[in-house]
């Protein structure tokens, strides 16, 4: 009788030969695993980088590989010292690249623009939605059971609060770092896999993932940049390097701003499908990104009324609490994504020159419950347009959270004169580079209001009367004439 295989071999357009154990392509053979194959990595980025169609299911195994070269990287440097070091062992990477597999599993589809900049749900990496994919009762949660490491897993996805609050093992803060830390498997594996897949010439140098090192004292990861009392530049270089092609898929991608006009459609649909649809949240957690459109369409359907009571000026309605209006305005949305016609920008409210009142926006906008005060002020967008003769068009209000711009560089380093290892972003100060990366990173945030509409003068009136709502804000678009 032969032996059941061990591995497998999985052929990757990114890594080259990936191994997984028997037991992981367990995991990968559930269904909760399987899902991901159809959730696009990049959301709505295919609308401007038509090659970027990769799923989140393939980029799950290359964070897998990536972590097992950090810990291969890990044993090595500690034989050198031994002493400072720590490694991790064979039944520990186990876990670790477990918890790579399924880190991404609770993603739904355009689920950073849903979660994110609306607050219409749990974000995906919040304890209650690990736990609910993760339970014992899903097949995914019986396979890490039959490994006898779920609650081991669990731990690692959790932040150290959550995972004590639940009663969840301790884990060392390494574990953790290697997937979710600023520089860690996770962004070393999406760099590579979304430069590949949206053409774009942006990369680091792979050796980098030999610097890494766990500290016996303090159980972090971390890369030594000191050397003799000096700093190591080429090593700083380095990670500086995987830092700014971060930063410029942040800006040429991530926050293109058809994604984020398209990503700002999609939200709408499902914000209206959740509001007035009866739409529930639970519905949205086992869609592909094929079923997410269909399934909203049915939830925003024409209310049964006469087709004369359908007429343009009343779907755009000012009342408030126009449900009707609304459900009209989501569906031409859908009809717009599917032949790409894209709502354009009339009015874009940078960080730069809105330091001030930023906060202020948020919280009265996008602050979790505050969808009302959107769709009141929208509202009032196009009353004044109807007034001032112009078609009532769709006009959105959307906005990256806030949170967007916390991407100080966590990784721990050991600096010199520092003593014991820190977070690199504390030594921004003594790193122009570093500094740079942090503002520029801010300043990508950017307050918009949409329209479907191309035409210029509906764009100019459309931005007069924001200024008009919004007469604190300073508005730098100016809409290219035809």
């Amino acid at each position: 009788m032969h032996e059941p295989r061990r591995y497998s071999v999985i052929r990757d357009p990114v890594h080259g030969d990936l191994y997984l154990s028997s037991e992981e392509m367990a995991l990968l053979d559930t269904p909760q695993m399987q899902r991901l194959r159809g959730v696009r990595q990049l959301g709505t980025a295919y609308l401007v980088y038509p090659g970027a169609q990769h799923t989140r299911f393939e980029h799950s195994l290359g964070t897998a590989h990536v972590a097992s070269r950090l810990i291969a990287a890990i044993n090595q440097n500690r034989k050198l010292r031994p002493e400072g070091l720590l490694g991790i062992a064979e039944d520990e990477e186990r876990i670790v690249r477990a918890a790579a597999l399924v880190h991404d599993v609770t993603h739904i589809p355009s689920g950073h623009c849903i979660e994110d900049s609306r607050s219409l749900l749990e974000r995906h990496d919040s304890a209650p939605r690990y736990f609910r994919v993760l339970d014992g009762g899903t097949e995914l949660g019986a396979a890490l059971d039959r490994m006898g490491i779920r609650r081991e897993v669990l731990a690692v996805l959790l932040a150290d609060t959550e995972a004590a609050a639940a009663g969840l093992p301790a884990v060392p803060a390494c574990w953790r770092e290697l997937l979710s830390d600023t520089i860690c498997a996770d962004l070393l594996d999406y760099l590579k896999r979304d430069a590949l897949f949206t053409g774009l010439n942006l990369n680091y140098d792979e050796r980098v993932l030999s610097y890494f090192m766990v500290d016996r004292a303090s159980g972090h990861l971390y890369v030594d940049i000191e050397k003799r009392g000096l700093l190591r530049e080429d090593i700083l270089s380095e990670l500086l390097r995987v830092l700014e092609a971060r930063y410029f898929f942040s800006e040429r991608v991530y926050y293109h701003h058809a994604k984020v006009a398209a990503g700002a459609m999609v939200s709408q649909i499902v914000e209206t499908a959740l509001l007035h649809g009866g739409l529930q949240a639970e519905q949205l957690y086992a869609l592909e990104d094929a079923e997410l459109l269909p399934l909203c369409e049915r939830h925003v359907a024409a209310p049964t009324a006469p087709a004369q009571a359908a007429a343009r000026g009343e779907l755009f309605g000012t009342l408030p609490g126009d449900v009707a209006g609304e459900l009209a305005r989501a569906r031409e949305l859908i009809a717009r994504l599917r032949s790409r016609r894209l709502l354009k920008r009339a009015c874009v409210w940078p960080l730069y020159a809105n330091r001030g009142v930023q906060q202020a926006l948020l919280d009265r906008f996008f602050a979790p419950g505050r969808a009302g005060e959107r769709q009141a002020f929208e509202r009032e967008v196009r009353a004044r347009l109807r007034k001032a003769g112009h078609e009532p068009v769709i006009v959105q209000l959307y906005c990256p959270s806030k949170r967007m711009q916390l991407k100080e560089a966590q990784t721990h380093v050991r600096f010199p004169g520092a003593g014991a290892i820190a977070p690199l972003a504390q030594f921004s100060d003594r790193v122009a580079r570093l500094a740079d990366l942090e503002r520029s990173y801010r300043d990508l945030w950017k307050l918009y209001l949409f329209a479907a509409t191309e035409e210029p003068a509906t764009l100019a009136a459309i931005a007069a009367i924001a200024g008009e709502l919004l007469p604190g804000a300073v508005n730098v678009y100016q809409p290219a004439a035809r």
